[in-house]
């Protein structure tokens, strides 16, 4: 699979984290949606059609993810990974490395990337869980080394200049 057209002009670790977002949504059977958002809530990465179209894979009419948007999706991971943070510190329990939400009309995890940021993914109903958790990890260990402040500030920008 090819970069996207909107990748260009960015640095090779910002095109290699696009790549493997593209590839989590288009591999992983189940996956609907994907978020990579920065500790502090501001999203990074989007599966959003419109964001990854162009590498030819991706269907631009489809809207699997959340009603609205991908910023609705990077809002909800966001939203659950403060609470879920918070709740391990009043019950002592370390950090967190994992959220699983089960709903009847589909699935949402939330994976912490090494430097604070978090994977959301939003897949179906029937997605098998361990191969969607496992393709999560996956991506955050190549992920969450390279992820630095500054390719947070470049992945940023270029959200910002495709929207």
């Amino acid at each position: 699979m090819n970069a996207p057209s909107s990748t260009y002009g960015l640095s090779s670790e910002a095109r290699n984290l696009h790549w493997l977002l593209a590839n989590l949504v288009e591999e992983v059977p189940g996956v609907r949606s994907v978020a990579v958002v920065s500790s502090d809530g501001l999203m990074l990465l989007s599966s959003d059609a419109r964001h990854i179209a162009a590498a030819g894979s991706v269907d631009p009419t489809r809207q699997d993810g959340p009603k609205g948007s991908s910023a609705d999706l990077a809002t909800i991971v966001s939203g659950l990974g403060s609470l879920t943070l918070g709740a391990a510190k009043l019950m002592d329990g370390g950090g967190v490395k994992q959220t699983m939400v089960a709903m009847d009309g589909g699935s949402l995890f939330v994976m912490t990337i090494s430097d604070g940021s978090l994977l959301g993914v939003h897949a179906t109903p029937d997605c098998d869980m361990t191969v969607v958790a496992y393709h999560m990890a996956l991506f955050v260990g190549r992920a969450g080394h390279v992820l630095t402040p500054e390719l947070r500030s470049e992945l940023r920008r270029s959200l910002e200049s495709a929207q």
